[in-house]
């Protein structure tokens, strides 16, 4: 099984730039004017998961809220590291997490659609 979790948004560039070049994560696709769409596809090369990022005429009636997460898991604490300080040099804005668990255990920023990721910290 593969997984692919899609998500409309306004800004692609601020998309790709957040989860590329803050994450990480690489492109590993992308299309143009496929029926009036234009996307992305980011991830890692080698797994069985990726994000896709699409943009149209129509805008996305996003409503996230504090338990909306994209929760990642860095393979170390060195990739965490790096993770953190390239968001925070990215200004990504940290926010503390409605469910406790998330606080103690890693630290939430919010992407350029309002969506908040959970970097989680490895032991």
């Amino acid at each position: 099984m593969r997984l692919r979790v899609a998500r409309h948004t306004t800004d692609l560039n601020k998309m790709i730039a957040f989860y590329q070049d803050v994450l990480g994560f690489r492109q590993l696709g992308a299309f143009e004017d496929h029926s009036s769409y234009n996307g992305v596809f980011l991830g890692l090369p080698g797994e069985n998961w990726h994000l896709e990022f699409t943009v149209s005429p129509d805008h996305p009636q996003h409503h996230p809220d504090e338990d909306d997460l994209l929760v990642l898991y860095p393979e170390s604490k060195e990739v965490f590291t790096k993770m953190l300080s390239k968001a925070r040099k990215a200004g990504a804005e940290e926010v503390k997490a409605k469910n406790p668990y998330w606080n103690k255990h890693g630290v939430t920023i919010v992407d350029p659609d309002g969506f908040r990721v959970v970097l989680v910290m490895v032991h």
